[in-house]
């Protein structure tokens, strides 16, 4: 490996880290601000079906 092919390998090196870093916060981002992925039933208000708590006096 000659000092050529070194030098352009750091250059490339150099070049693709913003690169790198604005991908990993962007995808961040779009993670956040996407609508949920989650498949949970919508269950809506459940009724109570126990005993009211005593009154304390």
């Amino acid at each position: 490996m000659n000092n050529n092919t070194k030098q352009h390998g750091i250059l490339q090196a150099i070049l693709e880290l913003p690169q790198k870093v604005i991908r990993y916060v962007s995808s961040a981002a779009v993670r956040i601000f996407s609508p949920p992925d989650d498949n949970y039933p919508e269950t809506g208000v459940q009724p109570f079906e126990g005993e009211p708590a005593k009154k304390k006096d």
